[in-house]
């Protein structure tokens, strides 16, 4: 029997060495879990949430007794959790303290243009930007990230990132939802260390398809160890890795509930013992404990991304990502809910306008991202079809500001974990994958949102369009570039 098979069976899988394991060969016990604070807004006699977010550089230990030069949000590395209910106005008080230009995207949130924080909403060094808008969508589990155009991915690298949370009235009370105890947020990134504990960037410019890691960190945490005091935990799992896709589950082959994806709650918990993760997507699942149980939450590995891409584990990439060890006595575990949310799946209206989408190598529909091109032109509140076509290695594909609902892969029905509301999505080599989306009905011809492929260096090399939501029947009187932005603007790599 295989080693890794052996520790499985023993309940010892990963509760030793071999985990997380770093480029330097250094071996360390297991360190808790970090857990991101929860930022508490100021509300004022207006009613509005004020959060204040610090961007800052800072020193981080990773590796046992080594410091790396990290940046991070109110703290040295990563950022505090936002909590937000639907109906609630907020505003963001960004504070750029690095020394140089970035942005923060709300992605997964639903936000007018101008509060997006795409490419177009600079921060300079010690500037400010406070976006503000009221929360109108169902529970979601979202994030923030920088998104300056040809640095997102090294902004990232360094520690910008954090979990955004929108609760909604209606999402049932049985969900665990005490935070940090049976409701906990995983951040899954890989990282390459130098011998000297720092973060090796040069690392990121290595492949063309993409930066993947020789150690993978959770919640910033080298090596982490959780242990759960609760039969039963709901954790919103978030891929915020440049490249690598993940296919999440346990070592000793348990089954577990899939409960949300994206951007809102499925409408039944879906039981399954995998969970596919391409970067920036997200997924909740719950997950049942016994007493004494010893597991280790970890990824099967993915095909190569000049292959089929189709998810199937090939062996060649099993990364342990979290031990859990569970207590001797644990709290009860509520009724797992029969249904969770009402809310119906999009469907296009007969005669919905498709768009295509192809995607190249680094460019979709033949183009790279020209900061004053106005792509596509879209009425407020409508719901299309967009079918995103792979003609080269696996991609997946965002689009700010929405959600959309997974029509087909390749033409046949999506897989269960794609039968939620998304706003990003795997497409496969080759392959074609439809999806309904609906926009919102916040309109502005001068203020773009982005769709664009989620592997970071793609992305950063151009991979990207934008689109402007306008009000209906205005569609024709929109130029086709942005005022004030020469022709080709595009950052050098």
């Amino acid at each position: 029997m295989k080693r890794r098979r052996f520790l499985a069976a023993a309940g010892l899988a990963g509760l030793g060495t071999g985990c997380g394991q770093a480029s330097s060969g250094v071996s360390a016990p297991r360190k808790p879990l970090w857990i991101p604070p929860m930022l508490r807004p100021r509300r004022d006699v207006d009613g509005v949430r004020r959060f204040q977010l610090n961007l800052r550089p800072g020193r981080t230990e990773f590796l046992p007794g080594k410091r790396a030069a990290t940046w991070g949000v109110n703290g040295p590395h990563l950022g505090p959790t936002l909590r937000a209910s639907r109906g609630d106005r907020v505003e963001m008080r960004v504070i750029n303290g690095l020394p140089e230009s970035t942005t923060l995207h709300w992605h997964g949130v639903r936000v007018p243009a101008e509060a997006d924080g795409g490419p177009h909403q600079i921060i300079g060094p010690y500037g400010m930007w406070v976006p503000e808008w009221t929360i109108d969508q169902p529970a979601a589990s979202a994030w923030y990230h920088p998104h300056p155009h040809g640095r997102t991915e090294l902004h990232i690298y360094r520690g910008i990132a954090g979990m955004f949370l929108i609760d909604a009235p209606d999402a049932p009370d049985a969900l665990p939802r005490a935070y940090g105890v049976d409701d906990i947020p995983l951040i899954i990134q890989d990282r390459t260390f130098r011998a000297d504990g720092s973060l090796d960037e040069a690392a990121l410019y290595q492949d063309r398809f993409g930066f993947e890691g020789q150690t993978v960190l959770v919640n910033g945490t080298y090596r982490p160890l959780l242990r759960v005091g609760a039969a039963r935990v709901r954790f919103r799992l978030l891929n915020a890795s440049s490249a690598r896709v993940y296919q999440v589950g346990f070592t000793d082959g348990r089954r577990f509930h899939l409960i949300a994806t994206d951007v809102g709650l499925l409408a039944a918990p879906l039981e399954v013992d995998r969970v596919q993760l391409s970067p920036g997507e997200r997924a909740e699942v719950l997950v049942d404990f016994a007493a004494g149980d010893r597991v280790t939450l970890n990824s099967l590995g993915e095909q190569p991304k000049n292959t089929a891409g189709d998810g199937k584990a090939d062996g060649k990439d099993d990364l342990d990502l979290l031990a859990i060890a569970a207590a001797g006595r644990l709290t009860r575990a509520g009724r797992m809910p029969s249904r969770l949310s009402a809310d119906p799946m999009i469907e296009p209206p007969p005669g919905a306008r498709v768009r295509t989408f192809v995607l190249g190598h680094h460019d979709i529909n033949g183009k790279i991202m020209d900061m004053g091109r106005i792509d596509e032109v879209v009425p407020a509140g409508s719901t299309e079809i967009w079918e995103i076509r792979n003609e080269s290695f696996a991609h997946n594909f965002h689009i700010h500001g929405v959600a959309f609902s997974v029509l087909d892969v390749n033409g046949a029905p999506p897989p269960g974990h794609l039968r939620g509301l998304k706003d990003t999505v795997l497409v496969p080599r080759a392959g074609t994958v439809r999806v309904a989306v609906t926009f919102s009905e916040w309109s502005d011809p001068v203020r773009p949102y982005m769709f664009h492929c989620h592997f970071l260096r793609h992305e950063d090399l151009g991979m990207m369009g934008q689109f402007v939501v306008v009000e209906a029947g205005t569609e024709d009187r929109v130029p086709t570039r942005l005022p004030g932005i020469p022709a080709h603007h595009r950052r050098r790599h």
